[in-house]
């Protein structure tokens, strides 16, 4: 290992998993963020975290501003912030947030400091401004164009201005990059977390070949279309579906796999939303990883599902649909296609796969990225 070099700033939203007071926060990028950021402390630097993460407790109560040691060489700054559910609450709590980042910047930052920050349109203008008058160096990890998400986002400043101001980017995939980074500014590709989890070894043991899907219910993520497979597979397969969504997506959910599961010879099962050692442990009694996802969305032409990593690291053989990013990936080779996203297109995929050669195919291949990522990383910062 290196001597530890300078400590690197780290912008996200972000909480410890286990903390007692709810803040917004998405566990998958956490994930990502924290693959990245044992990558840099691996290789010398400290980090210190900036969570822009705000309370989310329903009833009005303040809660003041920590600094924490997680562990040696990574700390995380969490700033005043306020409980309730109410409209103007969430309102004043987003205005509060952006105060505190700009004047954190302001702050204690220099001129030429490299900074990581996680792009969220929900710190904006913090970001951008503080910029603008301290003239740090600007590094953006950049996961999805979000105005590909949502055509209706409108800003004061648009979201393709922020995305210009980057002097270096963290991108998933080179399409990405290839949008974003029309100047050819220094970039480095990380699809997501490069490390194989630790093996439960457990079974279902009902000699039915287990299919999961894993992730958001958002209609164009794909959970409907995993579960209607289900529909044309016999009673060799299972289909678990686990995730998150909204409310009316969860019950939709909930009552298509119950429909099916009801007429169908395969069984197809709502398993809930599973998070840390429970998801782990129950997706490595599976067998095969699905990552469906409506090929015609735009945000599929630039970004890379990270449930497919989350497959492999947990010993999954992953079928996906046959989309750019994640086909022309490092891990593309690793994965079995299917070209439509229609219900049956997905049960003759599963039907299809060799379980055993596509296991074998990523065996190794996130141990060889990590060592990649580890030089590209040092080659990036320096």
């Amino acid at each position: 290992m290196n001597t530890m070099k300078n400590k690197i700033k780290y912008i996200t939203y972000y909480d410890v998993i286990n903390s007692s007071i709810k803040r917004n926060y998405s566990l998958a990028s956490v994930n990502k963020v924290n693959y990245i950021i044992d990558t840099l402390i691996n290789i010398g630097y400290s980090v210190e975290i900036i969570s822009a993460s705000g309370v989310i407790e329903p009833k009005f109560r303040l809660f003041k501003g920590v600094c924490l040691k997680i562990e040696e060489n990574k700390d995380l700054r969490l700033f005043f912030s306020f409980g309730g559910n109410k409209l103007i609450f969430k309102i004043f709590r987003k205005i509060l947030s952006s105060l505190q980042i700009f004047y954190f910047l302001i702050k204690h930052t220099k001129r030429d400091e490299e900074i990581i920050v996680y792009h969220s349109l929900g710190y904006i203008f913090p970001i951008y401004f503080a910029k603008k008058i301290k003239k740090f160096k600007l590094i953006l990890e950049v996961e999805e164009i979000y105005n590909d998400v949502k055509k209706s986002i409108n800003l004061i400043i648009p979201e393709k201005r922020f995305l210009g101001i980057a002097d270096k980017y963290i991108f998933p995939t080179i399409l990405l990059d290839q949008t974003i980074n029309i100047n050819n500014k220094p970039s480095i590709i990380i699809h997501g977390v490069y490390k194989y989890e630790a093996l439960y070894n457990e079974k279902f043991n009902d000699n039915r070949i287990h299919v999961v899907y894993a992730g958001t219910f958002d209609p164009n993520k794909g959970g409907v279309a995993a579960a209607a497979a289900a529909a044309y597979l016999s009673n060799s397969y299972h289909i678990h579906i686990i995730g998150f969504g909204t409310d009316y997506q969860i019950s939709l959910i909930k009552s298509y796999t119950n429909d099916v599961d009801h007429n169908g010879a395969a069984k197809l099962t709502y398993d809930g939303l599973l998070t840390g050692e429970e998801y782990k442990r129950f997706i490595q009694k599976c067998d095969i990883g699905l990552s469906t996802q409506n090929p015609n969305a735009k945000f599929n032409e630039t970004s890379f599902p990270s449930k497919i990593l989350s497959y492999i690291s947990n010993g999954l053989s992953v079928i996906s649909i046959r989309i750019k990013a994640v086909e022309t990936s490092k891990i593309g080779h690793c994965i079995y296609y299917y070209d439509e996203q229609k219900p049956e297109c997905i049960a003759h995929a599963i039907k299809d796969l060799d379980i055993k050669y596509y296991k074998e195919k990523s065996k190794d291949v996130l141990n060889d990225l990590d060592e990649i990522f580890k030089s590209e990383l040092i080659k990036f910062l320096s």
